[in-house]
């Protein structure tokens, strides 16, 4: 292995300032590949970082420098607790846009998730939430970004949304981030939105779930998907229309071009449940494409959160300190995006991950990935 194989990593590295002005007898490109290829091959401490560079020594001196041997686990935590995460996000962001993949036309969910265990009760310091954006057709992290609660999505959505490069792209958010400063951002980045739309927007909601409850106002564009296994039959059904010239406020909402409502029916065993949700869109009135966006939403509860929580244990992580929680969360990224895209291995990420700790040339094939 030379250098070169982790050339994407090198190429953006110094988006991140060293925070150490002295006793610097590690490299910080040393530290973030230990640290990345321990967290791709199931370390989910710093200790266990540590002792993962230790025991692949002789491995990481073909490419690395290793001054002074393999850092200890306080070297680790120290360090990523001083990164500015601003800064470790950024090169995170470059790294991902120079991987081959377009967004045009794809969907990018939008949605937050906290940290359960990165609070410091003995500090005062309470979990974080991370608002992290994702490419469902790509199964890829495209950035993410620290809130203070989850109430502050709505400010932090608007930054994150900046920072990528989402042109052509159909962004999809929860009911928190129906918001007009929100619509405006996705507009002026030239991408375009489906966002869901519930009580936060009382009047809004209101006046669409009226529309399309009217049989007058019909016949509405419909499309129909359905799914079953193991004794569950789901049946997802989508109406949209552009006749919203009637809409109030319609004005407010950049882009806003159609409407739509899903119908979503769950079949268990015989008991049938339904649940339906409303959303305003800037796509033309296309049924299919509009469907695809909505339920590739619903799909990052099990693309992203489910897999952090099962395959990466994050929910149990108590890395805590300083900048630490949130950079060993855009560190978790990188692993998972990682993971993600190497496809000769048919198997779950935790399959990967037990595979790239047993052999040197799988966890190569993911670092090229």
């Amino acid at each position: 292995m030379t250098k070169s194989i982790a050339a994407p990593i090198a190429r953006h590295i110094d988006c991140i300032t060293d925070p150490r002005h002295h006793n610097t007898r590690h490299q910080l490109y040393d530290i973030l590949m230990i640290a990345l290829c321990a967290i791709i091959s199931g370390a989910d401490t710093w200790t266990q970082v540590e002792e993962y560079g230790r025991t692949k020594q002789t491995w990481f001196n073909e490419f690395l420098e290793l001054p002074n041997g393999i850092p200890s686990h306080d070297t680790f935590g120290r360090l990523f607790a001083m990164i500015e995460p601003k800064a470790f996000q950024t090169f995170f962001t470059r790294w991902v846009q120079d991987l081959p993949h377009s967004l045009k036309g794809k969907t990018v969910a939008i949605d937050g998730k906290t940290l359960r265990r990165s609070h410091d009760r003995a500090n005062g310091t309470a979990a974080i939430h991370m608002v992290s954006a994702w490419a469902a057709e790509h199964n890829l992290v495209l950035g993410q970004l620290k809130t203070d609660d989850k109430s502050n999505e709505i400010t932090a959505i608007p930054e994150l949304i900046k920072t990528l490069a989402l042109e052509g792209a159909i962004v999809t958010i929860d009911a928190m981030g129906c918001q007009k400063k929100i619509a405006r951002t996705i507009i002026e980045e030239n991408a375009d939105y489906v966002l869901q739309v519930k009580n936060n927007q009382p009047d809004l909601h209101q006046h669409i779930a009226l529309f399309f409850q009217d049989p007058a106002n019909g016949p509405f564009d419909s499309f129909e998907t359905v799914d079953g296994e193991h004794g569950r039959i789901e049946t997802r059904r989508y109406y949209t229309t552009d006749n919203i010239d009637w809409l109030q406020g319609k004005h407010l909402w950049e882009g806003i071009t159609s409407i739509a409502m899903a119908v979503r029916q769950r079949d268990i065993d015989g008991t049938v449940s339904t649940e339906t949700a409303y959303f305003i869109s800037s796509l033309q009135n296309h049924t299919p494409t509009i469907a695809h966006a909505i339920r590739n939403h619903w799909g990052i509860e099990n693309g992203l959160h489910w897999c952090l929580d099962v395959s990466f244990r994050e929910d149990h992580c108590r890395v805590r300190k300083d900048h630490a929680p949130e950079n060993f969360g855009i560190l978790r990224h990188m692993a998972l995006n990682l993971l993600k895209q190497e496809k000769s291995l048919k198997g779950g990420i935790q399959t990967k991950r037990l595979k790239a700790a047993w052999d040197h040339k799988y966890l190569l094939k993911i670092l090229n990935s």
